[in-house]
């Protein structure tokens, strides 16, 4: 009997060859590749390779944490840039005759032991608050990240200076810290006690950068780049600093919580913001000696700043998830 040619595969465009199944098989994946250049999600000259920070931005956007924290803190930056869009008063007028009073029409949180309205001075405490978080966090990150990074990647006598450095500043207690240093400070800004959580707080984020750094100049496309003859900069800027930048931007998330909450804890104290600057912190501690005739006033700014830490705890916490590919 004469051979019968080999039918062809379905869908398949391409005559076969003789060469056997597998050859065929392969003529005809490589047509359907070429009518769908894109191949699958994320692959084929059309379509850009997901990196971890596309990765990281997909998984955030279906995290419900992230997304309840992050319209919350959306909230509080605008409140805290705009407070007359939610607060129409003045939180520094006062009137006595209505002190320690509760909530009234128009004055729903009450007033405190001046005679302040709770309320415009609650929405008016958050843009000190979110302040000092912000700048503080800044800071620490950009400081203590450039110190950490140069120690990581250069090593030997400038990684020894700066591990005793920080175990100086590491050694240092923060509450007894900012007591002696600011208590000598006369300046109602919110400078001086951003200065100081600058100060005590870098050595944490140069210790998180160093070890990110250590750890990713032992890569391979790192000792390539080197093998290459790229500069010390160029390796740094363009290889090192973008994948050793994870770590540093979870702890700095979480710890913007922990500086809000530190600015609240030093003016509780009275060394942090002073009067007239308004603040959860200094109204809170006004607030400690009525708080069993008004505790109204205890209430609402307590809470304002126990939401806020939470929020951006809560937002740390995400980014950590998405960021770590071992939770993955």
């Amino acid at each position: 009997m004469p051979e019968q040619p080999e039918q062809p595969y379905e869908g398949q465009a391409i005559a076969p060859t003789g060469g056997g199944g597998a050859y065929d098989l392969a003529m005809a994946e490589a047509e359907t590749l070429e009518k769908n250049p894109g191949g699958p999600e994320g692959t084929g000259p059309d379509r850009k390779p997901r990196s971890l920070w596309s990765d990281a931005w997909h998984d955030l956007r279906r995290n419900p944490i992230f997304i309840v924290s992050g319209l919350i803190i959306l909230f509080l930056v605008v409140i805290a840039i705009w407070p007359q869009l939610i607060a129409s008063g003045n939180p520094l007028d006062c009137d006595l005759s209505k002190a320690q009073e509760g909530s009234q029409p128009g004055h729903p949180f009450g007033f405190n032991g001046q005679g302040c309205d709770v309320y415009t001075r609650t929405v008016y405490g958050a843009r000190a608050s979110v302040q000092v978080g912000v700048f503080a966090t800044l800071g620490v990150t950009l400081l203590g990240s450039v110190l950490g990074g140069l120690a990581g990647f250069y090593g030997g006598a400038w990684d020894g200076f700066l591990s005793r450095i920080t175990d100086v500043f590491f050694a240092i207690p923060v509450i007894l810290g900012g007591l002696v240093l600011l208590s000598v400070v006369s300046n109602n800004s919110v400078w001086p006690v951003i200065g100081f959580m600058v100060l005590l707080g870098w050595p944490q984020i140069s210790r998180i950068a160093r070890g990110s750094v250590i750890t990713v100049k032992q890569n391979d496309y790192v000792q390539a780049a080197r093998a290459l003859g790229a500069s010390n900069s160029r390796m740094l800027l363009r290889h090192i600093a973008p994948n050793a930048l994870a770590p540093v931007i979870v702890v700095a998330t979480i710890a913007l919580g922990t500086y809000i909450a530190l600015e609240a804890t030093l003016s509780f104290l009275g060394v942090g913001l002073k009067p007239p600057t308004v603040s959860w912190g200094i109204d809170i501690s006004s607030a400690a000696a009525y708080v069993r005739n008004a505790p109204h006033m205890l209430l609402w700014p307590s809470g304002a700043l126990a939401i806020t830490v939470l929020a951006f705890i809560m937002l740390g916490d995400a980014v950590r998830d998405a960021l770590d590919p071992k939770l993955r």
